[in-house]
């Protein structure tokens, strides 16, 4: 399992370098600048990791159902989109739409003009948290509202939870009414803001639901679309992307420097991908079946802290560890239950765990 680290460790080496380049640079020779931006970016990457825990759980449980060759795809384009897009091109195009400037003048006030840089993004806000913990908010009460979901790990509120599958689009109805309910926290014009980007994310959320059913879109055995191929593929970037929020936004307590913060978020976007591949290809999510809703939970909380953002901050500390133990609870329920009824598990036919190769292992719960 260590194995697929090894290249988050290299990236980690290579982005902790890069930005003791940037600070001597950018102090003229200074060492002691230097050591403080390597301080900074380890920081960054540590807190960006914490807050993708339930992330790299709920990338497994969409990739485990897509083939090798777009799980490949993902894993390869898609950190850089990861890398690069959300963690460098997304801040300076709120700059650029926000200030109503081209890209090249974003990018001149990132590096030349930081304080006014973070004015920007941060000024944003109020619509970040709005589009994303909508659609966040949808990713968890989409996985809730199935009944025909066969495990449950807290019944008392996933089987009620599942009662509202029979409804019609219950979960959109659902983020839309949590949406409008918590604009009235916001006066004057950003209530609107609040508002229209809230509505914009469950719009989102329901255009690459349909894409990524047109596009790679299978039924299982129950008759239920499966995301797979390029509907996959872009679904898992869209999250990505709503995961994304606040890791870049909570980066402004810590630096405004831009190339810092993409150093850091980095280090972090890699290791998300080491534990999805390390979930994966070890088939952990069937041998530990609480772990999944655990991460939805996880998603679900982190949802109610960025909608709720808006009037109450949230240190990320603080969002870091709710997930953290979320996730943990759940693999410690996972495993007591695997020690009490290790039948099902012997029985269960979705044990198969997938190999670097793309082939199939199976009975991985009996060998």
């Amino acid at each position: 399992m260590l194995k697929n680290f090894y290249g988050s460790i290299i990236f980690t080496i290579i982005c902790l370098t890069l930005a003791g380049v940037v600070g001597y640079t950018e102090s003229g020779g200074a060492l002691g600048v230097a050591a403080t931006m390597v301080f900074i970016a380890a920081i960054l990457g540590v807190m960006e990791t914490s807050l993708s825990l339930d992330n790299a759980v709920v990338n497994a449980s969409v990739l485990k159902d897509m083939d090798e060759k777009w799980q490949n795809r993902f894993l390869t384009w898609g950190i850089a989109i990861a890398v690069f897009g959300m963690r460098i091109v997304f801040p300076l195009a709120i700059v650029a739409i926000a200030a109503w400037v081209s890209p090249w003048e974003a990018l001149s006030i990132a590096i030349s003009d930081k304080t006014r840089y973070e004015e920007i993004v941060t000024g944003a806000h109020v619509g970040i948290s709005g589009f994303g913990g909508a659609f966040l908010m949808l990713v968890g009460l989409t996985f809730f509202f199935d009944d025909d979901r066969e495990h449950h790990w807290l019944g008392l509120i996933e089987k009620p939870l599942s009662a509202f599958a029979k409804i019609p689009f219950s979960p959109y109805i659902a983020t839309a009414v949590i949406v409008a309910a918590l604009s009235l926290l916001v006066e004057g014009s950003e209530r609107q803001t609040f508002l229209i980007a809230g509505l914009s994310g469950v719009a989102t959320f329901f255009a690459v639901e349909k894409l990524g059913d047109l596009l790679g879109g299978e039924e299982d055995a129950t008759g239920k679309v499966v995301r797979s191929g390029a509907g996959g593929f872009i679904y898992l970037e869209f999250l990505d992307a709503s995961f994304s929020f606040d890791g870049v936004i909570g980066a402004f307590a810590i630096t405004n420097d831009i190339l810092i913060i993409a150093l850091g978020l980095g280090i972090g976007a890699m290791f998300v991908r080491s534990m999805t591949i390390a979930l994966v290809r070890g088939g952990h999510l069937s041998e530990y079946r609480y772990l999944e809703p655990g991460a939805f939970y996880a998603i679900i909380a982190l949802a109610v802290i960025m909608l709720m953002s808006i009037r109450i901050h949230t240190p990320e500390i603080v969002t870091g560890l709710i997930g953290a133990v979320l996730i943990g609870a759940a693999f410690w329920a996972s495993v007591r239950h695997q020690k009490l009824f290790p039948e099902e598990y012997e029985e269960d036919g979705d044990a198969d765990a997938i190999l670097p190769t793309g082939d199939v292992q199976p009975d991985v719960h009996t060998a």
